[in-house]
This record gives structure tokens, sequence and C-alpha cells, in this order.
């Protein structure tokens, strides 16, 4: 076991690999929840990690304060005299933490001397045994330079073309990533300041980071042209900027130049396996390309919502038809498959065949186990999908598909307390995700965890009212929110929600089941139960399955028509499964 356990929130994980990464250049051993293996439940390790370390070191933030999981690991550490507490943003600790030391590292950029980390590893050194490190010895080699990339603004014309903006932003992310010389924040963190005015030195100070790049994409028919700026995070100044005018043919290849440029002006040296990594692309088809980028906002955009389904299907489709070989777009077709046979009793294989294109044309490539999760699932096969969420972990833990194959693998066989981590990665991983923290209200209330699952609820109405002001006619953004402003405690709002989506969709059957979620909050089970019904009548299969364990209806378990409902709805399906056979 570790002599070390780091307790954090999602918002500092960059902080908490730094400081993980620091303790480590001492000798000692360090863990922290980045390191969860697939097959065993979250609790179970956490607490098995939590009682066994010599040390529990927590980095407090506006975020950890928020967060039940850390008070309740920082107190556990505190009951057992093995607390080390730190603070990377000077927020008010809460009782009774307020009461013990805490080494303030606000701005902390890797400084051996600083005073707060002389102060952290200090006391560590007390706790595991030993003295602590003289300043010659803490000195660490020369750290590396880092650096955050801003989301890309979009100048384009149409505000549709942010997906776009967004996939060059994420593609020189993951470009730069690959320069074993950079530290290169991960993009969840770099998008929390997406659409926001921000000064680059405070940026540079919050994360800790040696320069910031931001930049700019304009598309306009064929042609495409993008600013990029690099610049000194302590001082402001430009190390490096471009402007590029280029035809849309070109995006490849100037996406390369550009990471390639950022080295340059870094004065690193890209090693040949770098290099070659970087101009190594899922595909050489820009139209396929352009194709993918927006499929893969439908899919974040849709939540399940049929129309989005079919959107993203159709354009992975038309994306595989141009360039065979691009397996990110057979995985994210075979996600659509998936979906629309699971949930709206669509014909096919649900994406077996394009999942398994997808491996035989990249084996490591984590989507693509993360989408073969739900149709062995599907297939009555767990043991296998466990297996392919492992394998996916291991190869991607930061992707949201990933995290959202995992979530709802766990919350489908009723293992909420294991689902919650993975919706919470996927919530940081994607900013324009609204369906994930309408889960986690669901998984939090079951937990009797009601000030995180208000917390959701508040991300939850922020982002479907995002999605609502561009599309005021999708149902299913609209069901998120009631089901949201029910756990908030905002009936009247939520009502309104709903006899307006009725309105607008009233043969959407996930609205209805979601709507039916809200009715059950709100302690109305007469009008949960008649919004139901309907949704189970028609629906091909995966909602009924789902009820049986879905925890939102916990408390209709007990009423007759409930069960009455199910086992009608169970009986339909297998008639129409026997009048299928030959």
């Amino acid at each position: 076991m570790s002599d070390i356990f780091i307790s954090y929130a999602r918002s500092t994980a960059d902080q908490a690999q730094a400081v993980a990464q620091a303790l480590r250049g001492l000798g000692y051993d360090v863990w922290r929840d980045d390191e969860l293996p697939a097959h065993r439940a979250y609790a179970e390790v956490i607490e098995e990690r939590l009682t066994a370390a010599k040390v529990v070191v927590v980095i407090w933030s506006a975020e950890a304060v928020r967060s039940e999981w850390v008070q309740s690991e920082a107190d556990t550490a505190r009951t057992d005299h093995k607390l080390v507490q730190l603070t990377v943003d000077g927020t008010k600790l809460p009782r009774p933490f307020d009461r013990i030391q805490c080494a303030d590292m606000t701005g902390w950029a890797g400084e051996a001397d600083a005073p707060g980390w002389r102060k952290v590893i200090a006391s560590v050194a007390e706790l595991v045994g030993g003295e602590a490190p003289s300043a010659a010895e803490v000195q660490p080699a020369a750290r590396k330079l880092s650096v955050c990339v801003l989301p890309f603004a979009n100048m384009s014309d149409d505000p549709q073309q942010e997906y776009f903006s967004d996939g060059i932003s994420e593609d020189v992310i993951t470009d730069l990533s690959k320069v074993s010389a950079l530290f290169v924040v991960a993009r969840n963190t770099a998008f929390t300041f997406k659409g926001k005015s921000v000064k680059v030195p405070d940026v540079a100070r919050e994360l800790a980071v040696s320069h910031v790049l931001e930049g700019s994409v304009r598309k306009a028919g064929g042609r495409v042209r993008i600013t990029a700026q690099l610049i000194d995070g302590a001082t402001g100044g430009h190390i490096w900027a471009e402007r590029y005018d280029r035809d849309l043919t070109d995006i490849f290849a100037l996406q390369d130049e550009i990471s390639e440029a950022i080295v340059a002006a870094l004065k690193l040296k890209l090693l040949p396996q770098e290099k070659a990594s970087i101009e190594r692309r899922g595909t050489d088809s820009v139209e396929a390309y352009n194709l993918y980028l927006m499929a893969r906002r439908f899919y974040i955009d849709g939540a399940g919502d049929e129309r989005n389904c079919d959107a993203y299907g159709r354009l992975c489709g038309r994306a595989v038809a141009i360039d065979p070989n691009y397996a990110n777009a057979w995985a994210l077709l075979a996600a659509a498959q998936g979906r629309l046979r699971r949930q709206f009793g669509r014909e096919g294989d649900g994406g077996s065949a394009a999942v398994e294109r997808a491996l035989a044309l990249d084996p490591d490539l984590a989507e693509a186990h993360a989408a073969k999760v739900g149709i062995l699932a599907e297939a009555g096969r767990p043991e296998e999908a466990v297996a392919e969420i492992a394998t996916a972990l291991r190869l991607d833990g930061e992707s949201y598909e990933v995290n959202i194959a995992a979530g709802s693998f766990m919350y489908r066989k009723g293992r909420v307390e294991e689902a919650a981590p993975f919706f919470e990665k996927a919530v940081t991983v994607m900013e324009a995700d609204y369906g994930t923290p309408g889960l986690l209200v669901s998984c939090y209330t079951a937990l009797g965890d009601l000030d995180n699952a208000r917390r959701a609820a508040r991300i939850t109405v922020a982002r479907t009212e995002i999605n609502l002001a561009q599309d005021p006619s999708n149902g299913t953004a609209i069901s998120y929110a009631a089901c949201a402003l029910a756990a908030l405690g905002e009936a009247e709002r939520a009502g309104d929600y709903m006899d307006r989506a009725l309105l607008i969709d009233p043969d959407n059957r996930l609205m209805r089941y979601n709507f039916a979620c809200a009715l059950v909050a709100l302690k109305d089970p007469d009008g949960a139960l008649a919004m139901l019904g309907p949704a189970l009548e028609q629906d091909p299969g995966g909602m009924v399955r789902d009820v049986r364990t879905d925890p939102d209806f916990d408390d209709l378990r007990d009423d007759p028509r409930f069960e009455a409902m199910i086992a009608q709805a169970e009986a339909r399906l297998a008639g129409e499964e026997a009048a299928a056979l030959p």
C-alpha cells in the first residue's frame, strides 16, 4: 500500500498530479484515484487505500469544500491523526478543518523552496517517519515547461461552426501532449475558461503553468483562418504569434505546423517519434474529419435524443463511406447504432459490426472499447463488458466516451456509488453535456447525498438552458431540466417545463420517462404512473429493463400499479420476441 493518499476535487486534478509527482520525486509512494481498477467497487478501493495510507494530503479548493467525498476523506484522516492539508486557491476551509494548520500553495509552480511546499513535506516526513529532506535534496530536476491551451474562439459568421473550433483546440492539446518535455493542461481544465474573458497571467497563476496558448478560428466555405499566440504566463508578453489563411484541405498540415511552431518557440527538441505521432491522424480526409467533429457535437448535445442519434449516426456513416479506415468514426457510428437499437427499437446489429471494424483498424482506440461495453451489456455478457471498461480506462481514463460507458454500465446495474465518480469525470471533461449531471442527481439522491444532488441539479439546469436557447424544441433537454428543478424543490417551474414539452414533443418516450422521475421526486405517484405508462407501452425494451433498477422509481416499488405496469410491458416484449422466432 502507498505512503500517501491524495484527496482532491476534479477541478484541481492537474494540481493534484503536480503534488503527487513532486512527492514521488522525494521517494514517497503516492496514490490518487486516477488509479482505480474497473473491476472493484469505487468506495471499497477508496476505503482500503485511505485506511492503509500513513498520510492523507487533502488539496482544498472551492469545489473541494463543497464535495462530500473530500470532506469525508479529510475527516477520516483527521480522526486517524494523519491529515496534511493545503489550499491552492486560498478558499476558506470548513469546520473543523479551519482550526488545523493548512499550507497556502496558491500559485505554486513546483518551486522546491516555496514556504507552503516546505510546510507540506515537513509534515509528510514527520508522519511517514524520518527527517524532512534538506533544501538541496528537495531540488527536483528542472521543471518541465508547461502550457494551457485555451479553447480557440469561433470567429465564423455561423455560431454552429463552434464544433470545428473546439475540435481544432482539442487536437492541438492532444498534439502538444505527445511532447515529452512539455506538460499540457488537460482538456477538461482548459475548457473551463471557454467563453470567458480572462487575463493570461491569472490563468497561468491559477493553473501553475509557464505559458498559455490562445487563438481563434474562422471557417467559411473552403477557407479557414487560424490565429494563435503563445504568451508568457508570468509577464503576459508574446513569445510567438502567427496568422494562417489556408484552404480547408490544408487543415491537418496547419495543425502540425502550429504544434511544431510552439515547440520551436519554447526551444524544445521534438523527438522523431513525437513528430511522427503528432503527424499521425485518424484520417487523411478533411471532409470525413469535419463530418466526425460535427457528429461528435450532436452526440454530446443529444443526451439520448432520437433526432440527435439519427443525426450523428448519418454523419458518421457518411464519414466512413468517404474514408473506410477512419476508426474514430466507426466507433461513434457503433455508439449511435447501439443507442438507436436499445432505446428506440431500430433494426440492425446494434453497432456490433461497426465496433469490430473500429477495433480492427485501431485496437488501442479507447472510444471503440467504450462503445463495445454497451453492446456486450445488451447481449447479457456483463463480465466481458467489465473487461472492456478496464481496457478503455487503461487506454484513456480522461475520455468522455469511456467515462460515460463505465458510469452507464454501473448505473444500469444499480451500482450508483460506483457510477457517480465516472459521471463526475464526464461532467468535468465535457462542459456541453447536460444529461450526465442529470444522472448524477439520481445517483446522489439515491445515496442520500442531497448537497451534491442539488449541486448536480444546478449544473443540469444551467446546461439545459444553454441548449434550449439554441433549440427550444428539444424535449429531452426540457425533461432533464424538469428533473433537476424537481430535485431543487422548484415544483411550479418543473411543471411549466413539462406542460410546454408535452405540447412540443408529446411522443418523446425518453422525455415522458424522465418526467415520471421528476413527478416521483415531487411526491406525485399518480402523475408519475400516468406519465410512465404510455412510454412503457411503446418501449422496445431498453426502458422496461432500466425501470427495474432505476433508483428514481424506488418510491414506487411498493405500489402494485407500478409492478403491474412493468409486468405488462415485459409480457408484451416476450410475446413480440416469440412471434419473431422462425
